[in-house]
């Protein structure tokens, strides 16, 4: 406990701040300038929010461009550090906002950034290099506890694990979904038909693996970092081509700074930066380690794993696949059929998805059970301002990684009269055994 608590130089952190508020800043004006603004938050008639917060919708109008502008702010402040607990913390709250507001363009490194905000938003990361260090000098400090690097090295640590894990299942060991993968995402003919050899696909399936399960080890490691800081470039710049994910390549490889030397990351960085002496601690931060961020290991460490209690195989039922470093895992396809009847009458009644959704919106809909199910609260909460009563039925084909197609919802669940269950397996959704044959 007393090692958690020496100071070092904190280097490390000031870096990781300069370096996260400019690409908080790219992230938030990249959002408005390509387009994502737009198509996922200003076309859209409504979002699907995460289910409990249907409330938090887009603002009208123009309002999401001055919303997201005003983060581009924001994560610049961060990173000068002006006003940091404000920038930081006033970033985590919209942040947080957009995120819950929509799960369209659903994201692991959407959460990632939210949640490496809320920690730095406790530590102490404007010591140094900042206005607020300018403007008053009693802000100014050449340490940190050394825990401050470590939850840093934490969290990163259980992304990458829980990514390893995700990884061991068929789709992923026969290259099926790396396959396809590659085959969706290369523009270019000649390159796309070399990417999808068997060789190539397969080498990237396991490449994959090794490179998630490994990383964090060879960082810690004296001898093998530097090894594993050249293949964490090369790996995330590949992924930043083929791929097109934005900044994640680039802040994944931004927690490199906590796994080196404090001394090497001035002499790199801050070269003028007075050089400090480590020495004993004074347990700086003992309640904040204890009752805050202790807890919120705990959380991340458990969280990961609910879908193991929940019935059926995540990658089909998607029951809980979010918060859990489930990424770039699998592709799904199918289509879903409302059928809406008037309870009153019998009558069969008429309504336009197509019309209401945006293509990206109706294209992820149509396989994921929570929004079908939130698409079946919406045109049950249409009729009822109408005055009628109804029942929505979901007739809906699905197929994983280019499998068979399956019926994904019971036809005969009347989707409007069913809750979503949070904790454990809802009923309505269909089970299968190995070999495709229904279960449930």
């Amino acid at each position: 406990m007393k090692g958690l608590f020496r100071p070092i130089d904190n280097a490390p952190l000031i870096v990781f701040r300069i370096f996260l508020g400019f690409l908080l800043a790219c992230e938030t004006f990249g959002a408005i300038l390509t387009g994502w603004v737009k198509s996922n938050l200003v076309e859209p008639k409504f979002t699907f929010s995460h289910i409990g917060m249907d409330w938090l919708q887009p603002l009208p109008g123009n309002g999401m461009y001055w919303y997201f502008a005003a983060m581009g702010v924001l994560g610049l402040l961060v990173m000068v550090g002006y006003k940091y607990r404000f920038s930081i913390g006033m970033f985590t709250l919209l942040w947080a906002g957009a995120y819950f507001m929509q799960k369209t363009s659903y994201n692991n490194h959407y959460y990632l950034l939210m949640l490496v905000c809320f920690i730095m938003l406790f530590l102490p990361a404007h010591r140094y290099a900042s206005i607020d260090a300018r403007l008053n000098p009693s802000v100014k400090k050449l340490t940190m506890p050394v825990w401050c690097s470590w939850i840093m090295i934490a969290q990163v640590s259980i992304v990458y694990f829980y990514a390893t894990l995700a990884k061991f299942y068929p789709g992923w060991l026969d290259g099926t979904f790396t396959h396809d993968l590659l085959e969706r995402s290369i523009t270019n003919p000649a390159l796309r038909e070399f990417m999808t050899q068997k060789w190539f696909y397969l080498f990237i399936a396991y490449a994959g693996i090794a490179f998630d399960m490994l990383v964090v080890p060879l960082l810690l490691y004296r001898k093998t970092r530097t090894i594993a800081l050249i293949a964490s470039v090369i790996f995330h710049i590949f992924n930043s081509i083929t791929l097109q994910i934005g900044i994640f390549p680039f802040f994944a490889l931004s927690f490199v700074v906590f796994f080196y030397p404090p001394q090497k990351i001035r002499k790199v960085f801050l070269r003028q930066k007075p050089e400090v002496a480590e020495d004993g601690g004074n347990y700086e931060g003992a309640g904040l380690l204890k009752y805050l961020f202790v807890p919120y290991i705990i959380i991340q460490l458990l969280l990961p794993l609910r879908h193991y209690l929940i019935k059926g195989d995540v990658l089909w039922t998607e029951e809980g696949h979010r918060l859990s470093w489930r990424m770039m895992l699998r592709s799904r396809w199918g289509d879903t059929d409302f059928r809406i009847i008037d309870k009153k009458t019998g009558k069969r009644l008429y309504y336009s998805v197509s019309h209401n959704l945006t293509h990206k919106q109706k294209s992820g809909m149509e396989t994921r059970p929570d929004m079908i199910w939130q698409m079946a609260q919406r045109i049950t909460e249409y009729f009822k301002f109408q005055g009628k009563d109804v029942a929505v039925y979901a007739d809906t084909h699905v197929s994983v990684n280019n499998s068979r197609f399956k019926r994904l919802i019971d036809p005969d669940t009347d989707l409007a009269a069913v809750q979503w269950d949070y904790f454990f397996h809802c009923k309505w959704i269909l089970l299968y055994d190995e070999q495709g044959n229904l279960i449930q």
